[in-house]
């Protein structure tokens, strides 16, 4: 019997998947612990895919024909960046469905920004905001070369939500 895992493809997110991405999204984020309430006024921003899509580039990360992931890729400037400066790709919303974490989805949508950003004219840095607690992204982000910058760290408007900023300098 063949017990190697199966490839994960990414690719641009497509229209039929933008109910998978909305569903996945929410449950990544439940399931982590990062919103107890899912009718929480950001998770249903995020449910928005097709509006988001309208603005900024969305990859999702394939197994077996079934979207397993999804990032949101911007650059500076764009209405969904929330911290890239002018010479920086900046993704957000990098989930993977509860089922398929620590499968290689994440690091295969991380490597596939990181590679994009390499091509892009201008760009010198990957930036992203992540939650002060969500450690399993931190590890991720640090083994991928990302570095912490805490001069730039930012609270999330009327709220003591500390968000943090790192960067990779490509």
């Amino acid at each position: 019997m063949n017990t190697a895992p199966a490839t994960v493809t990414v690719r641009h997110a497509r229209p039929g998947d933008y109910a998978e991405i909305a569903r996945i999204t929410v449950d990544s984020y439940l399931h982590a612990g990062h919103f107890d309430d899912p009718t929480h006024p950001y998770l249903g921003r995020v449910r928005q895919v097709a509006d988001r899509h309208d603005a900024t580039d969305i990859w999702v990360a394939e197994r077996d024909g079934r979207v397993v992931g999804s990032v949101t890729v911007v650059r500076h400037g764009n209405e969904y960046a929330d911290v890239a400066l002018e010479h920086e790709l900046e993704f957000r919303m990098l989930v993977v469905d509860p089922a398929a974490q620590r499968s290689g989805a994440g690091a295969a949508l991380l490597d596939a920004v990181v590679a994009h950003a390499r091509t892009l004219e201008g760009v010198s840095a990957v930036s992203l905001t992540t939650g002060r607690d969500w450690a399993a992204a931190h590890a991720l982000y640090r083994k991928a070369g990302f570095r912490h910058v805490p001069e730039r760290d930012w609270y999330v408007p009327d709220t003591d939500i500390l968000l943090l900023v790192f960067v990779l300098d490509l």
